[in-house]
């Protein structure tokens, strides 16, 4: 069998005369070499310009300079590297020199990818100067050496602890609230002396309250509706739809978010989008409404990087997200949030071609299968139905039947009613608020709770003497026994007693406020002449449509409202002091 000989190195040198080589300049500066003047793509050019006019002598041509400026080594979205990779795979380029091999490779099995494979396999030449040098041309053999996997292998050791040490430092600074990313959320800027620090842009968190503001209550836009009457009335329109919103901030010119970002002069890519046209959708608006950065929680961590090698991120669970709270200032109150929130889990449906959602949508159950309820129209009346009835099977439950305009009225009303019985406890409240006879009660109560404390603790100790006066023998052990179930029972009963005290105590000092949710929300409502879904948000969690055209609505803060009847219930006593004292 033929032996195959290696060529000399003379016999290289030689062949070098005839080849003319197509040169590609690699340089990278890492986001972790800082401000190093030694380290920046200028003085890496100048290095790598140098090593070519001075030591090497063969023809050549330098096709481009190619500089990934601002990213790791174990980078994959590195443009530039993988511009040049195809400018070696089309010819283009047949040698390339760069600084050392941590700015050209990823990790050390891309290294062993690129020397052993990929370079020789399309005749390229690859040279660094130093740490180690290589010349794969000249020497071929270096990477088949113990150096250069050694030094492959140090390099991404070096990767992997200095991502590690990145990531405790930034787990650290999300722990403690403070905010890591490269662009602060709309609605924010970085604070000038604390990068870590947000505070308000006012011109973006303006359209951020308008956007959270139209989607709960509407934009104030007007619709003229016709009573029993036929007298016209101008009433506003409900709230509007995430698609409603953002056609009506494209309509009004307000670019979005990655828009805003680089008319500031940000070099901002938005991930969700990689062709931006700096129109809004339905998705951005979402983005907004469930970010909870904008009521002043710090929310970090929603997504991460598999590992220092696949820089691919994956969604975390909110579980694992890191929220702190308070930690700048709101640009939207915690209220109108929740109300966000809440309306998002209905069913809001958008009316074709219109920006504000129905009135009733997530809204209407059937009273008997507890399912959805059907929106049509039929001859300019609105009506709804069963879903089970009309879209599953006519034999599993009935139509269930209302028309909207009827709802409404239903609706309406037995709000109004809800308001004037909120007004009426009220004022109950207020009048057994001010009575004198509250606080002699709860004086009471407390110096009885002391009596029978210390009669339980007496009770505790005659137990403890029992058993000595027996263990001396001044008793017999009959008379132990039927003493012991005595003080025992007396003990049993004197907890239930101090317990029943405590919880009445607890009630007295809790009270109830006039400022009690149920009043403020309820009242806030007060003179209402037409519904919305910013109210019906507010005041009603369901209403159920029973056949025969009957209505069944549950009203939110219902353990509020039992809660205020129950304190008014106890306080019988102290209302009929305060009625006598006024008569």
């Amino acid at each position: 069998m033929a032996r195959i000989r290696k060529s000399s190195l003379s016999e290289r040198t030689a062949a070098l005369k005839k080849v003319v080589w197509y040169i590609a300049l690699y340089i990278r500066l890492s986001k972790d070499d800082g401000n190093d003047e030694s380290l920046s793509v200028t003085n890496q050019k100048k290095i790598l310009m140098e090593f070519l006019e001075k030591f090497f002598p063969e023809e050549y041509v330098i096709v481009d300079v190619y500089v990934d400026d601002g990213l790791t080594g174990t980078d994959y979205e590195r443009p530039d590297f993988q511009r040049m990779i195809h400018d070696v795979e089309v010819g283009k380029v047949n040698c390339i020199v760069c600084k050392n091999l941590s700015r050209a490779f990823r990790n050390y099995s891309d290294q062993g990818y690129f020397l052993e494979n990929f370079f020789p396999l399309h005749n390229t030449r690859f040279i660094t100067l130093g740490d180690p040098k290589i010349d794969t041309y000249l020497n071929p053999e270096v990477v088949s050496g113990m150096e250069v996997p050694i030094n492959g292998l140090m390099n991404d050791r070096f990767a992997y602890k200095t991502s590690s040490d990145i990531r405790r430092t930034f787990d650290t600074k999300r722990r403690n609230g403070e905010f890591i990313g490269a662009f602060a959320p709309y609605g924010y800027e970085k604070h000038p002396e604390d990068k870590n620090a947000l505070i308000i842009d006012e011109e973006a968190a303006q359209v951020v309250r308008n956007i959270f503001q139209w989607f709960v209550y509407g934009d104030g836009s007007t619709k003229i509706i016709i009573d029993d009457d036929g007298i016209e009335h101008e009433v506003l329109v409900g709230s509007m739809s995430k698609e409603g919103i953002s056609r009506k901030l494209n309509e009004l010119g307000i670019p979005n978010p990655s828009l805003y970002k680089k008319l500031r002069g940000f070099k901002y890519k938005n991930p969700h989008s990689k062709k931006n046209d700096g129109l809004w959708s339905g998705s951005a608006v979402t983005r907004i409404l469930q970010n909870k950065t904008y009521i002043g929680t710090m929310v970090q961590g929603r997504e991460k990087v598999i590992s220092y090698k696949v820089h691919e991120m994956i969604k975390m669970p909110e579980e694992e997200w890191y929220q702190v709270e308070n930690t700048h200032e709101a640009i939207i109150t915690a209220e109108l949030f929740e109300m966000a929130q809440e309306l998002q889990k209905r069913d809001t449906r958008t009316p074709p071609g219109k920006k504000e959602n129905y009135l009733f949508s997530g809204f209407l159950r059937c009273a008997d299968c507890d399912k959805a309820m059907t929106r049509r129209a039929s001859k300019g009346l609105v009506y709804y139905n069963c879903s089970t009835y009309k879209r599953k099977s006519k034999d599993k439950c009935t139509k269930h039947t209302m028309r909207l305009d009827i709802l409404e009225k239903a609706v309406l009303m037995a709000i109004q009613k809800q308001i004037e019985l909120a007004h009426s406890l009220e004022s109950i409240i207020e009048d057994i608020n001010k009575a004198p006879v509250v606080q002699t009660k709860s004086l009471r109560l407390e110096q009885l709770l002391k009596l029978r404390m210390e009669e339980y603790e007496k009770t505790k100790e005659l137990l403890t003497d029992l058993y000595v006066d027996w263990k001396r023998g001044e008793i017999t052990l009959e008379q132990h026994r039927r003493m012991k179930n005595k003080f025992e029972q007396q003990e049993e009963q004197l907890e239930k007693v101090i317990e029943h005290l405590k919880d009445e105590i607890g009630t007295m000092e809790k009270g109830v406020s006039t400022d009690d949710p149920y009043f403020k929300t309820f009242l806030e409502c007060k003179n209402i002449k037409e519904l919305s879904q910013g109210i019906l948000t507010d005041l009603v969690e369901v209403i159920y449509i029973h056949e025969g055209g009957e209505i069944t609505i549950h009203f939110k803060f219902d353990d509020e409202y039992k809660r205020i009847v129950d304190f008014i219930e106890n306080n019988k006593y102290t209302l009929s002091v305060v009625e006598n004292e006024v008569s």
